[in-house]
């Protein structure tokens, strides 16, 4: 099915053909335990291969334009593995000021225990890239859109740079999806997923993928089956259930994180919005080169005279969760969730503000969102003024 259109990749690439009763889905294969005589594979589930494994990865490198991808128990799983296929002692790695703050937490926490360098950039722009650059350097990673702040970071300079250097680019691809985003035609080399976000779509399940060439998925398959990071036949089905919606899913929570974008930033009572679809966003432009769409994710601030958690608390229908891209709307406080394991200075340094919201969108009617929003701002500013009287 070669230069098919995203909804049809979504609904019919990586399905496994039920031979026995031709039913219209994908059948489910439980097993733990597959023949190894006369076969032309043998099949074990930590190795990536059952009939489930194999298929839901033909959907994620075919939406990612790859040669093949692999899919594990989480983003982290995915992240940590592929890191470590291209990194060993004595190495070093570059590393994008904004992160998510579990790979973050890996790095922080975990590198030096493997005598692994690394060095922060001190901004996005691929100059930030090249001044960090050291003779043993093997990586670059970056994220974008950003979280929480939603940067961008340039895909093309950054592809080119790591070539010019003869490094390995990676990328975690999660808030922008295979739908907006497709890093590998920029020339990034690793494109990374929390697949619990977007490709599942509906916070029920875990799970992780990396899609690249034959080449380099072969190497990190090879730390993979003994990190152990396989997911479960039950949960690839249900992600490759998820995933046949996802670029209608997706392209609704562009339109509607839009629409939330402008009315935030139009309000009085909002003192920043952080979205790469607005004019104002200082990468407007480039994403607008190197995006199909803007994503589903925004974050904000109130007027300093407004609580953030009380706000929150005061929503009725928008959930202040945990996690992202369901198809119900959320949100939440990064310092207290996905970068509470950060230092103060640190979230400082970037920019993250305790007062900071992350917003996830759904794909609710806009109109009831911005009348929750309103009456939970009504709330928080009647208690404003009552407190300072």
């Amino acid at each position: 099915m070669k230069n098919k259109g995203l909804n049809t990749i979504c609904t019919h690439i990586g399905e496994v053909e039920d031979k026995q009763f031709k039913g219209a889905i994908s059948p489910l294969y439980m097993s733990t335990s597959y023949a190894f005589e006369d076969v032309e594979a043998k099949r074990y589930p930590r190795y990536f291969n059952t009939p489930n494994q194999e298929a839901l990865c033909r959907k994620i490198a075919a939406l990612e334009h790859t040669e093949a991808a692999l899919i594990f128990g989480s983003g982290m799983a995915a992240i940590s593995t592929a890191l470590m296929s291209f990194l060993k002692s004595g190495d070093h790695i570059v590393l994008q000021q904004t992160l998510y703050g579990g790979t973050y937490n890996l790095i922080t926490e975990e590198f030096h225990k493997y005598g692994i360098e690394y060095s922060f950039t001190d901004g996005w722009a691929v100059e930030n890239f090249q001044a960090k650059i050291q003779k043993n350097t093997k990586v670059i990673y970056i994220e974008t859109p950003s979280n929480p702040l939603l940067t961008i970071t340039d895909l093309d300079a950054i592809g080119k740079l790591s070539k010019e250097h003869g490094l390995v680019s990676m990328i975690d691809n999660t808030f922008a999806s295979p739908v907006n985003q497709n890093p590998i035609d920029f020339g990034i080399d690793v494109v990374i997923h929390s697949a619990t976000k977007y490709m599942g779509g509906h916070s029920d399940i875990l799970a992780g993928a990396v899609a690249s060439s034959e080449e380099h998925i072969s190497r990190i398959f090879a730390l993979a089956k003994n990190f152990g990071g396989s997911l479960s036949d039950y949960t690839v089905w249900l992600l490759e259930r998820s995933m046949k919606t996802m670029g209608i899913r997706v392209k609704a929570q562009n339109d509607n994180a839009q629409k939330m974008a402008e009315y935030l930033e139009a309000h009085s009572d909002i003192a920043a919005v952080y979205y790469p679809g607005l004019t104002s966003h200082a990468e407007h432009e480039l994403a607008k080169a190197q995006m199909n769409g803007f994503g589903g994710m925004l974050s904000f601030e109130l007027t300093k005279n407004l609580n953030a958690s009380q706000f929150q608390k005061a929503l009725q229908l928008i959930k202040p969760s945990m996690s992202l891209a369901g198809v119900e709307s959320t949100m939440l406080s990064p310092t207290l969730t996905s970068h509470a394991l950060m230092s103060a200075d640190e979230r400082e340094r970037q920019g993250i503000r305790d007062g900071l919201i992350r917003f996830s969108v759904g794909i609710e009617e806009s109109e009831d969102l911005i009348a929750d929003i309103e009456q939970a701002l009504q709330k928080v500013r009647s208690s404003a003024m009552v407190s300072t009287k």
